[in-house]
Order: structure tokens, then sequence, then C-alpha cells
């Protein structure tokens, strides 16, 4: 929330300053463009067939598991200590496996989401390249993203960063 504010009174403030020299600010909604852009449905479909290999990688652990867990649930009454320490053994090796493998994908640092950042990575490179281009062809001095809030385009001549730094710096 305070980012946003902050984005905004940046803005105001720009657009306030700059009026005069004739500022120029566009917008888009990169959401918009990554969904209707043609390549990204590729993309989506690579991306696609990676989650449905490692959901059948998962099935399967998860159908082990299963099959161990009622075997040794039938069997319990009938088999020897030794047998059954091995089955639990085999069990918990198992269920190790099965969690290790959700972790690996599904987890904070995932395949997943490195998957996701690999196919979608090119394509929202090339989406700000196109935003860059079409902004300098047109004259535009800053390019806001609805989606996101952020300024995905600035002209560095009107960076008041260092300013406002060394305004805040000498009071």
């Amino acid at each position: 929330m305070l980012k946003r504010l902050l984005i905004v009174l940046v803005l105001a403030f720009a657009t306030v300053s700059f009026a005069e020299d004739g500022l120029r600010i566009a917008h888009v909604d990169s959401k918009l463009i990554f969904d209707g852009y043609k390549g990204t449905k590729k993309a989506q479909e690579e991306y696609d067939r990676q989650v449905a290999k490692w959901e059948q990688q998962g099935n399967l652990l998860q159908k082990e598991l299963a099959a161990i867990k009622e075997k040794l649930d039938k069997q319990v009454l009938m088999l020897s200590d030794e047998k059954k320490r091995e089955l639990e053994a085999e069990y918990n090796k198992k269920d190790l496996e099965l969690k290790n493998f959700i972790d690996r994908v599904y987890g904070r640092k995932g395949e997943l989401i490195s998957e996701n950042e690999k196919v979608s990575g090119p394509i929202i490179q090339l989406i700000r390249k196109a935003i860059n281009e079409i902004a300098l062809q047109e004259g535009y001095d800053m390019v806001v993203d609805r989606a996101t809030g952020a300024v995905v385009f600035w002209k560095k001549e009107n960076d008041l960063t260092q300013k406002v730094l060394d305004y805040l710096n000498n009071r």
C-alpha cells in the first residue's frame, strides 16, 4: 500500500513539475499484453506439459506409498517383527521420497517456480522491450503498468531521485 502511494505521489509530483515541459505519460496493462500475446500460448503449453509430468510422478509416488500402507495394514497381524520393521522402513523411505519430491517441485524455491520463470521470463523481456521501443517512438516520458502499479519506462532526464536526495540531505 505504501509503495503504491509513493508511486502515485511521485507521478503526481512529476506531472506537476514537468507539465509545462509537456511531460507525456502513458499506461499499459502488462497482464492483458501477456495474456493476449500469441507466444504466451505456446509457452503456456510447454509449461503445462512439464506440470503434467510432475503430477504423474507425484501420483505414482502416492500410489506406491498407499500400496505399502495397505499391505502393512492388512498383514500387520501375520507379519513377523522383522518383516513388519522392513515394511515400516520401506513406507518411511517412500514417504520421505514423496515429501522431498513435493518440496523439490512445489516448494518455495521449487522447480515449478523455476520452470515458470524460464518459460515466462523471455516473454516478459520481450514485452518490456516492445514497451520501451514504442514509448521512445511515440515520445512518451514515462509508462506506468496498470497491472502492477510499476513504472516500466522512464526518460532518465526526468528522474528526480538525486534532486530529492539532495533536498532531503541538505535540510
